[in-house]
């Protein structure tokens, strides 16, 4: 199944929104709009799979152009990802590691 220019940008959109929100949520302050569509876009993986993981349901599902995308799973996704990194970003610091 092919996917449309207008269903890319709006894939693009509600991926950078939910990269922000999960961002905001996991408290995560740098980057701008290209961070906040790449979060999105690695929560609409992760995240999906997450809840296929432990066997839950997608409350929030949008079809867009033929493809489904989770929002609330993005969104958690995208969280989830961002608290990893802040994780493996502070261990090298705690480690007494200096950049």
């Amino acid at each position: 199944m092919t996917m449309t220019l207008p269903a890319l940008l709006l894939y693009i959109v509600i991926a950078a929104i939910c990269g922000a929100v999960g961002k905001a949520i996991a408290g995560g302050a740098r980057g701008g709009l290209i961070v906040s569509i790449f979060l999105g876009l690695i929560g609409a993986i992760l995240g999906p799979w997450i809840a296929h993981q432990f066997k839950l349901s997608e409350p929030l599902l949008v079809t867009i152009g033929g493809h489904p995308l989770g929002i609330l799973w993005a969104i958690i996704g995208a969280a989830v990802f961002v608290a990893l990194l802040h994780v493996f970003s502070r261990r090298g610091r705690l480690l007494g590691r200096t950049r």
